[in-house]
């Protein structure tokens, strides 16, 4: 058998990323990974610093893609990057409960890294809310009505898979 390293550069994580009896990659419809899009400007955090709750409450996060600029693609290719913030837990379940249909960051990951338990990648793939990683340039979107695209290859049993994710101003 022949492995492939699927969660590198800019890529979207499937249920079946941490649930291995939900949808992989190659189950995935179109217009779950092209979606109405918002962006949280999250600039200004430290690394480890979690992102709360009340930064998602002003805007309509429901049945959107809903992307976190918290400015660290400029650290990208940097030791820096690795030590970064992260959305909190209280904040996932709002996300999960206001019924976000995808949610991305501009950090190596979602979640803490000193968090094993994984809040994010457990609470949304759970409902199937599917994870983007690694984004970058997002304040480009800031104050802009845009469509968000997030298309992988339909590989079948895979858990993530590289994108090319951009957005369509409107």
């Amino acid at each position: 058998m022949m492995y492939f390293q699927t969660s590198i550069g800019t890529y979207l994580d499937s249920p079946y990323h941490r649930w291995k009896d939900r949808r992989d990659i190659g189950q995935l419809a179109l217009e779950e990974v092209i979606l109405p899009g918002v962006v949280i400007d999250a600039r200004g955090l430290a690394p480890w610093q979690a992102l709360g709750a009340e930064c998602f409450y002003h805007v309509d996060v429901r049945r959107k893609a809903v992307l976190v600029n918290f400015g660290w693609d400029r650290y990208w290719g940097k030791e820096e990057y690795y030590a970064y913030p992260f959305i909190s837990r209280e904040a996932i379940l709002y996300l999960a409960q206001e019924n976000a249909k995808l949610v991305g960051v501009d950090t190596v990951n979602i979640d803490s890294s000193k968090d094993v338990q994984r809040p994010a990648h457990s609470t949304l793939l759970k409902q199937e809310t599917l994870i983007v990683e690694n984004l970058t340039n997002l304040e480009t979107l800031h104050g802009n009505h845009f469509r968000f695209f997030a298309v992988p290859i339909k590989a079948v049993g895979t858990a993530a898979m590289p994108i090319r994710a951009f957005a369509e101003v409107e």
